[in-house]
């Protein structure tokens, strides 16, 4: 479904909210009730809300001074403000309640700076990231970042630090930042600067916002570290027993080899991409051909001893280094469960041979090194949910819903979160946002 940013409607718009509003907004700049909005957001944002309210708000700021007009004026009036960007995943987090304004930045999509000699790229928080590649790739230079959707915004893809299978060579998205400006929630500007890791009061902010899903400021700018563009790429599969999986994952781990990717995917996965049998490991290298060759060659050697079956496949696969589809309607979500999951590296083979696991024929995908995967479970219920969380938090782990129906998510926990940090993220939360008008109890807190 394409994205179509609805004209500024300023017709029987009479209510408090839209009356201040008018007064700040400059004319690139739109405001509209939900229930006129393009139907691509009446959708998306029903994903976000407990119930349907057609009485919200929806402004697309042009420009950074204008969106802190708007948070400032926000503040002093106590609304509160459901923060995104192109809306992609308005689904992930808590269900919000008492919203009167829906604020998107991809209206603020400028590239700042390309440093093409430095390695860096500094874009406003609105860009999406297919836009940012094409920039990139016309200097020989590529972002490795892999999220969910790549027609999120930078943005979105820090706020909720989203990322895939190039983690295994790049880092996450915290590696791959260098800078951020955002607004804080007393509408002022802060700005972290391009290589300034730290701000004056001494809170690394490319730490606390990644993941913080916008609960402590909405992000602006950002810079980035590119690398060179990749030469070229190869993918090889090794599928069979899991006790051999788990010993072939280990070996590669501990070698001097470099590929950029390697997951772990289970059986279900396996089989719906005809890959072959078992427990899977998927690995790719992009470098010089000569390299990959030489490093294929050895990791055969070692799935023959260890009797696995190993072959190379097409990049071009459809789906073969995708994250699984994330439910995009509510029809959709009535059904299907997506959860973000994380264990130890040495559990990931056990979890892949989990009785619900196998029976239910879920689909999973883990990063071999991190323990960080995506969960897929087809009528999901809160029993599944609490059985796979218990294992990956014995497994120092976790398990977050980020899609579901809505009804789950007001059963269950989505964050399941079990650690002794809460004290400390309210601490802070109350630093950057002590009306609590942003992304209101989105978040753990």
């Amino acid at each position: 479904m394409g994205l179509r940013t609805p004209r500024t409607i300023y017709t029987n718009m009479t209510t408090a909210i839209a009356s201040r509003l008018q007064s700040l907004i400059d004319t690139d700049t739109e405001l509209v009730e939900l229930h006129n909005a393009d139907p691509y957001w009446q959708q998306r944002i029903d994903l976000a809300f407990k119930e349907s309210n057609a009485s919200i708000y929806l402004v697309f700021p042009s420009t950074t001074d204008t969106l802190a007009k708007i948070v400032k004026l926000a503040n002093r009036e106590r609304w509160r403000i459901l923060i995104c960007g192109n809306g992609s995943k308005l689904g992930w987090g808590r269900l919000a309640d008492d919203i009167q304004l829906v604020v998107s930045t991809h209206k603020c999509d400028r590239l700042i700076e390309h440093a093409v000699g430095d390695l860096t790229v500094t874009i406003e928080a609105g860009m999406k990231l297919q836009e940012l590649q094409k920039i990139l790739r016309s200097h020989d230079q590529f972002l490795p970042l892999d999220p969910t959707h790549d027609n999120a915004t930078l943005g979105g893809i820090v706020a909720t630090a989203d990322t895939g299978s190039w983690r295994q060579r790049y880092g996450g998205v915290r590696d791959l930042l260098l800078g951020l400006s955002f607004v804080r929630a007393d509408g002022e500007i802060a700005k972290a600067g391009g290589r300034v890791v730290k701000n004056v009061a001494g809170y690394d902010l490319m730490k606390l916002f990644a993941g913080a899903y916008g609960t402590l400021g909405i992000i602006t700018q950002l810079t980035f570290r590119t690398y060179p563009l990749i030469v070229s790429s190869q993918t090889l599969v090794l599928t069979g027993e899991a006790e051999a999986i788990a010993l072939a994952t280990q070996t590669i781990r501990n070698s001097g080899l470099t590929p950029t990717a390697m997951d772990l995917l289970s059986v279900a996965i396996v089989k719906s991409l005809n890959l072959g049998t078992g427990i899977g490991l998927i690995i790719r290298w992009q470098t010089i051909p000569e390299s990959i060759a030489q490093q294929i060659e050895q990791v055969k050697a070692i799935a023959q001893q260890l009797n696995l079956h190993a072959t190379t496949v097409e990049e071009s696969k459809k789906d073969l280094w995708q994250q699984q589809a994330i439910a995009d309607t509510k029809s959709a979500l009535d059904t299907v469960a997506i959860c973000k999951i994380g264990v130890s590296p040495t559990a990931i083979v056990n979890f892949l041979q989990l009785k619900q696991v196998i029976e239910r024929d879920l689909t999973v995908r883990f990063h071999a090194s991190s323990g960080i995967g995506q969960l897929q479970i087809t009528n999901a219920d809160s029993s599944i949910i609490e059985e796979l969380r218990a294992y990956c938090q014995q497994n120092q782990g976790f398990l977050t819903i980020l899609d579901a129906a809505k009804a789950l998510k007001q059963q269950v926990d989505i964050w399941g979160y079990s650690g002794n940090a809460i004290e400390t993220m309210q601490a802070i939360k109350d630093r950057f946002d002590p009306q609590n008008i942003l992304n209101p109890n989105r978040f753990l807190i």
